[in-house]
């Protein structure tokens, strides 16, 4: 495979074929937002679900992080593609990526969703409590917030995953990325380094910005609670 990287022909094989490369890697962007944003959707609200004070609502909650969490996504992927349609219902490949990517991720988000809130001090809750707001104000105003710096960390670790997770649609011919190398590599001139290769530095484009966006908003936050601390203190002294 080494040997194929610096062979000049297969790039140039390679090259003719990037209109159908870089419609692939729209279809995996296609999926990857889609399903972010299903996550992040499911993510929160089972985030919130887990943390409620009915045990029923906490129970669905439970259930749904079990379930996506210890079964295999491709099994999850190739139930919808295969089982669904004796149901009568029959969906795209994107629409299926989009679907079991965005929920299996979203059941990972959901804890740190519940972890964040998790590490809330329970004054601040019964504080709001005092102040008539209800459940979903102190959560929408108060707590979630507060929980940014703490969940930020794993949701974008859990994000960079699932931009790599629409790799699984390749195996019901998404029309993803890496269905796109696979079909390039095996139509005869078994191009796998340079099909690959390519893939690997798309795939890092998608990624790479997200984590760099992540870390540079969490210094900015640091700052800002550094700059916040140094007020108050300047404020105490001032009163003493």
């Amino acid at each position: 495979m080494i040997q194929q990287i610096s062979e000049l022909w297969r790039w140039q094989s390679l090259l003719a074929e990037w209109p159908k490369f870089t419609s692939a890697f729209v279809t995996t962007l296609e999926i990857a937002v889609f399903a972010l944003a299903l996550a992040l959707a499911l993510g929160v609200i089972f985030g919130l679900m887990s943390t409620s004070h009915n045990r029923l609502i906490r129970i669905i909650a439970r259930v749904y992080v079990e379930f996506f969490q210890n079964t295999p996504l491709a099994i999850q992927v190739f139930f919808v593609f295969y089982a669904l349609p004796y149901a009568g219902i029959a969906l795209s490949q994107v629409t299926i990526g989009i679907l079991c990517v965005g929920t299996y991720t979203g059941a990972y988000m959901s804890e740190a969703v519940r972890a964040g809130i998790g590490s809330i001090p329970k004054g601040q809750f019964e504080a709001a409590q005092s102040q008539g707001f209800t459940y979903i104000q102190t959560m929408m105003l108060i707590i979630l917030p507060q929980t940014i710096k703490i969940i930020l960390p794993p949701m974008v670790n859990q994000m960079v995953n699932l931009v790599k997770n629409t790799s699984i649609v390749t195996m019901i011919a998404g029309g993803d990325l890496m269905y796109r190398a696979n079909a390039f590599a095996t139509n005869g001139n078994m191009s796998y380094g340079p099909s690959y290769l390519l893939c690997g530095f798309l795939y890092f484009l998608l990624c790479f910005p997200l984590t760099t966006w992540a870390r540079r908003y969490e210094d900015r936050l640091k700052k800002r609670d550094i700059q916040t601390t140094e007020q108050l203190e300047k404020v105490e002294e001032g009163l003493a």
